[in-house]
Protein backbone atom coordinates (compact mmCIF):
# COMPACT_ATOMS: atom_id res chain seq x y z
CA UNK A 1 0.00 0.00 0.00
CA UNK A 2 1.42 3.35 -0.96
CA UNK A 3 1.19 6.66 0.87
CA UNK A 4 -1.41 8.13 -1.48
CA UNK A 5 -3.78 5.24 -0.96
CA UNK A 6 -3.24 5.40 2.82
CA UNK A 7 -4.08 9.12 2.82
CA UNK A 8 -7.22 8.46 0.75
CA UNK A 9 -8.40 5.78 3.25
CA UNK A 10 -7.70 8.07 6.18
CA UNK A 11 -9.63 10.89 4.49
CA UNK A 12 -12.59 8.55 3.88
CA UNK A 13 -12.54 7.44 7.52
CA UNK A 14 -12.26 11.08 8.60
CA UNK A 15 -15.29 12.02 6.50
CA UNK A 16 -17.35 9.12 7.92
CA UNK A 17 -16.39 9.95 11.50
CA UNK A 18 -17.13 13.65 10.96
CA UNK A 19 -20.54 12.77 9.50
CA UNK A 20 -21.28 10.49 12.46
CA UNK A 21 -20.21 13.23 14.90
CA UNK A 22 -22.56 15.69 13.14
CA UNK A 23 -25.41 13.19 13.43
CA UNK A 24 -24.73 12.68 17.12
CA UNK A 25 -24.61 16.45 17.70
CA UNK A 26 -28.03 16.73 16.04
CA UNK A 27 -29.38 13.98 18.31
CA UNK A 28 -27.92 15.75 21.33
CA UNK A 29 -29.60 19.01 20.29
CA UNK A 30 -32.93 17.21 19.77
CA UNK A 31 -32.65 15.41 23.12
CA UNK A 32 -31.69 18.66 24.89
CA UNK A 33 -34.74 20.38 23.41
CA UNK A 34 -36.99 17.45 24.38
CA UNK A 35 -35.52 17.43 27.89
CA UNK A 36 -36.18 21.16 28.29
CA UNK A 37 -39.80 20.68 27.19
CA UNK A 38 -40.33 17.71 29.51
CA UNK A 39 -38.77 19.53 32.48
CA UNK A 40 -41.05 22.53 31.84
CA UNK A 41 -44.08 20.23 31.74
CA UNK A 42 -42.93 18.53 34.94
CA UNK A 43 -42.64 21.92 36.66
CA UNK A 44 -46.19 22.75 35.53
CA UNK A 45 -47.48 19.46 36.94
CA UNK A 46 -45.73 20.03 40.28
CA UNK A 47 -47.18 23.55 40.47
CA UNK A 48 -50.66 22.23 39.68
CA UNK A 49 -50.34 19.51 42.34
CA UNK A 50 -49.23 22.10 44.91
CA UNK A 51 -52.16 24.38 44.08
CA UNK A 52 -54.65 21.51 44.32
CA UNK A 53 -53.03 20.29 47.51
CA UNK A 54 -53.26 23.77 49.05
CA UNK A 55 -56.92 24.04 48.06
CA UNK A 56 -57.74 20.58 49.40
CA UNK A 57 -55.72 20.98 52.60
CA UNK A 58 -58.44 22.68 54.66
CA UNK A 59 -60.82 19.77 53.99
CA UNK A 60 -58.17 17.24 54.98
CA UNK A 61 -57.23 19.26 58.03
CA UNK A 62 -60.85 19.32 59.23
CA UNK A 63 -61.58 15.66 58.64
CA UNK A 64 -59.27 14.18 61.30
CA UNK A 65 -60.41 16.70 63.92
CA UNK A 66 -63.64 14.92 64.78
CA UNK A 67 -62.11 11.48 65.49
CA UNK A 68 -59.21 13.09 67.35
CA UNK A 69 -61.68 15.07 69.45
CA UNK A 70 -63.70 11.92 70.13
CA UNK A 71 -60.56 10.02 71.09
CA UNK A 72 -59.56 12.87 73.38
CA UNK A 73 -63.00 12.92 74.99
CA UNK A 74 -62.79 9.16 75.60
CA UNK A 75 -59.31 9.40 77.12
CA UNK A 76 -60.41 12.36 79.26
CA UNK A 77 -63.41 10.39 80.57
CA UNK A 78 -61.13 7.54 81.64
CA UNK A 79 -58.65 10.00 83.18
CA UNK A 80 -61.44 11.66 85.18
CA UNK A 81 -62.70 8.26 86.41
CA UNK A 82 -59.49 6.21 86.75
CA UNK A 83 -60.97 3.35 88.79
CA UNK A 84 -64.26 3.05 86.96
CA UNK A 85 -64.97 0.23 84.54
CA UNK A 86 -67.04 1.37 81.55
CA UNK A 87 -69.23 -0.47 79.13
CA UNK A 88 -69.45 1.21 75.71
CA UNK A 89 -73.08 2.29 76.23
CA UNK A 90 -72.25 3.80 79.64
CA UNK A 91 -69.36 5.72 78.11
CA UNK A 92 -71.63 7.04 75.35
CA UNK A 93 -74.19 8.20 77.89
CA UNK A 94 -71.49 9.91 79.97
CA UNK A 95 -70.11 11.70 76.89
CA UNK A 96 -73.52 12.50 75.41
CA UNK A 97 -72.83 10.46 72.27
CA UNK A 98 -75.56 8.66 70.30
CA UNK A 99 -76.35 5.17 71.56
CA UNK A 100 -77.35 3.55 68.26
CA UNK A 101 -75.50 0.35 67.35
CA UNK A 102 -73.35 1.82 64.54
CA UNK A 103 -72.07 4.55 66.88
CA UNK A 104 -71.40 2.02 69.62
CA UNK A 105 -69.46 -0.17 67.18
CA UNK A 106 -67.26 2.76 66.17
CA UNK A 107 -66.49 3.43 69.82
CA UNK A 108 -65.74 -0.27 70.40
CA UNK A 109 -63.15 -0.03 67.62
CA UNK A 110 -61.67 3.11 69.16
CA UNK A 111 -61.50 1.49 72.59
CA UNK A 112 -59.84 -1.58 71.07
CA UNK A 113 -57.19 0.64 69.55
CA UNK A 114 -56.62 2.39 72.89
CA UNK A 115 -56.25 -1.03 74.55
CA UNK A 116 -53.68 -2.08 71.92
CA UNK A 117 -51.82 1.19 72.46
CA UNK A 118 -51.65 0.44 76.17
CA UNK A 119 -53.74 3.40 77.35
CA UNK A 120 -56.69 1.30 78.49
CA UNK A 121 -57.17 -2.16 79.94
CA UNK A 122 -59.97 -4.60 79.20
CA UNK A 123 -60.78 -6.43 82.45
CA UNK A 124 -63.64 -8.33 80.87
CA UNK A 125 -65.50 -8.70 77.61
CA UNK A 126 -67.03 -5.35 76.64
CA UNK A 127 -65.57 -3.63 79.69
CA UNK A 128 -62.83 -1.02 79.66
CA UNK A 129 -60.89 0.93 82.24
CA UNK A 130 -57.84 3.15 82.53
CA UNK A 131 -54.63 1.11 82.65
CA UNK A 132 -52.85 1.54 85.95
Amino acid sequence: MNVIELLRLLQAEHDETAARADGLREQIDQLATALTEVEARLAEIVTTCNVIDDLALPDRALAPEEPATTYQRIVTAFNEHPGRVFRVRDLHELLGLPTDEPSLNVTRSRLGRLVRQGLLAQPGRGRYQKRT
